[in-house]
């Protein structure tokens, strides 16, 4: 059911409404995936996580464990079949999870359970009797209200009775509902079914499929929410990172366009420049492109935007795609613009990085992350015009699109900068991301007399009355200055 929703000073909205009471959810507590889940994994009942190799199942499943254990007092039960507590608590120990810790203090229990294809005979009398006594005991000990079975091919390995296999499969997962814990259950990946059995999917309430694809020579993961019976969810597939902050899923499909518009404008740290502005300057929380060739300016008006953030107090955070942080730094104290204190004070961050590192989706994730952590009011990308090497003009409008939606989110003014390769039409770099800006300034260099000139003009802002002269700059050891403009106003233009 969709209701009209409006409230004073904002434009009502479509948004959707449930027709009755939501599904009861359990929260994984993992970044991304309880926004994707709207909430998290369906309570009492279990979820598939199916996936190739090394497609991160085991981890997702233990952080769901831990994170339920150690942030939601939900005391939880391991049953693994291929590795040894000893040897999960080892893997994971590098994420800041301390297994042995949590064993101690009977939140987590861990059962091993060996399983040896040589050993299995199979007979019409077989089950998994034993299986659920241990189990059972396990989740008494501890009162646990999760438990994660990894993996499942190792259960029926050897098995070829495809009967008795789907008979104890259906038996197992209700087994499991019945007593009302919230389970997840890792899976291989088959060929061409979504698991090797092809029933596990079936009879689970929710599956979650891992893809680590390499495209290119670029690995890049991807995580998507095949069914939820109840819920609403995310269909999208959805880039996820693997660090050493553990695991975390971007969700890319809210671009609802719900974002603010706040009439609280910010200087660009060039007065001149704010005059051509209607004489304050950006809109807080909007995205400025900065375009023009090589060497006419672009990385030193994002250095004063900057600069001006940080005298506010502001946090900023600054992606470079072309030089390291030091570069950086030295290049603009030859223009008077000395950065590094505002480092020193925790105010401005760097995260310099090569394109060519990651695919797209991957850049995306990372940025996404780094936003959550460092939390900035300004954002500068430097050049964005770099990620084209990876990336086809689509794909990038897509991921900049996603960024962009979640720093207008965040009411975070972004300012982007564009190395055009020519003087005299829009490069089509520009023309993909253009139409995602709301202001966008364009520099130009021209050779006049032996000398080069450079020279500034607004090409658009949205909202506001912005100046449509084409003024000269000159960049000096005390910074961009502009000579005044001469019988013109700066603010021609609507």
């Amino acid at each position: 059911m969709n209701r009209m929703k409006k409230s004073q000073g904002h434009v009502g909205l479509l948004e959707h409404t449930p027709r009755g009471p939501e599904l009861p959810k359990t929260p994984t507590g993992i970044r991304g995936l309880d926004e994707i889940t709207r909430g998290g994994l369906p309570t009492g009942r279990p979820t598939l996580v199916c996936g190739g190799p090394g497609s991160g199942k085991t981890l997702l499943a233990l952080t769901f464990l831990v994170n339920g254990a150690s942030q939601f007092d939900e005391p939880g039960v391991l049953l693994t079949f291929e590795e040894n507590a000893a040897e999960i608590a080892s893997d994971i120990a590098s994420l800041g999870f301390d297994l042995p810790e949590l064993i101690k203090a009977k939140k987590i229990a861990v059962d091993y359970v060996r399983v040896e294809r040589s050993e299995i005979e199979e007979t019409g009398e077989y089950d998994l009797e034993g299986l659920f006594i241990r189990l059972d005991y396990a989740i008494r000990a501890v009162g646990a209200k999760r438990v994660v079975l990894d993996t499942i091919e190792s259960l029926f390995a050897g098995l070829e009775n495809d009967t008795i296999l789907r008979s104890e499969l259906r038996r197992l997962f209700r087994w499991l509902k019945d007593q009302g814990v919230t389970a997840v259950i890792t899976a291989e990946r088959g060929e061409g079914l979504l698991t090797r059995q092809g029933l596990e999917e079936y009879v689970s309430d929710a599956v979650i499929l891992l893809d680590h694809r390499v495209h290119d020579q670029v690995s890049t993961r991807r995580l998507r929410v095949v069914k939820y019976r109840g819920s609403h969810h995310g269909t999208n597939e959805y880039p996820f990172l693997i660090n050493a902050d553990g695991i975390s899923v971007l969700p890319v499909s809210s671009l609802a366009l719900q974002h603010a518009a706040p009439l609280e404008r910010v200087s660009s740290g060039v007065a001149s420049l704010d005059e051509m502005l209607s004489g304050k300057g950006y809109y807080r929380g909007s995205t400025i492109l900065v375009s023009g060739t090589a060497g006419t300016g672009k990385t030193s008006l994002a250095a004063h935007f900057l600069d001006a953030a940080c005298r506010r107090g502001e946090r900023c955070l600054c992606f470079l795609f072309e030089e390291s942080p030091q570069q950086h730094l030295r290049n603009m104290r030859s223009i008077g613009i000395d950065l590094e204190p505002w480092m020193a004070a925790g105010l401005l961050q760097f995260h310099a990085d090569r394109p060519s590192r990651y695919g797209l989706e991957t850049h995306l994730a990372s940025m996404h992350q780094v936003v959550a952590d460092f939390k900035p009011t300004v954002t500068v990308i430097d050049p964005v015009t770099n990620l084209m090497t990876v990336g086809t003009y689509a794909d990038v409008q897509a991921m900049l699109t996603r960024m962009i939606d979640h720093l207008k989110t965040e009411s975070i003014t972004a300012m982007l900068t564009s190395l055009s390769p020519a003087q005299t039409d829009i490069d089509r770099n520009e023309s993909t991301i253009s139409s995602l800006m709301d202001t966008w300034i364009v520099l130009a260099n021209e050779e006049l007399g032996g000398h080069h000139r450079r020279g500034l003009y607004v090409l658009k802002s949205r909202g506001m009355a912005h100046s449509n002269e084409l003024r000269e700059f000159v960049l000096t050891d005390h910074g961009l200055t502009m000579p005044a403009a001469a019988g013109r106003s700066p603010r021609d233009i609507a």
